[in-house]
């Protein structure tokens, strides 16, 4: 019983800290404002389009991911994004476990943005 407690407890942790936000409430918290806008994506993918003032750090890398988020404020609000909000969410997680205490996810990421 205690391992299921500790497991749930961790990600009850990893969720008080993750945040999904719908489309309409993500667009409100960045828009015009100074913020930790992150996308997750590959490069290609960003190229192809992502939201204003979004910064690339690629999830499948795996160190530039690493080093790219130890250099961001971990005490500030980061918002991140994906194509669909599946790597987002994978991403927060990890983000969760280098320190971040405030990560906000676009639900259904990119692809509901347009």
């Amino acid at each position: 019983m205690s391992l299921l407690s500790t497991l749930f407890g961790i990600k009850k942790e990893a969720s008080d800290k993750i945040k999904i936000l719908d489309r309409n409430t993500y667009a409100n918290a960045i828009l015009g404002k100074n913020v930790q806008l992150i996308d997750v994506r590959t490069s290609n993918e960003f190229n192809e389009g992502h939201i204003k003032n979004a910064i690339n750090i690629d999830f499948f890398n795996v160190t530039n991911f690493k080093n790219s988020f130890n250099k961001l404020n971990k005490e500030q609000a980061i918002y991140i994004y994906c194509r669909s909000g599946a790597r987002s969410q994978k991403a927060a997680r990890k983000l969760v476990d280098m320190g971040f205490t405030k990560i906000y996810d676009l639900k259904g990421g990119y692809s509901r943005w347009g």
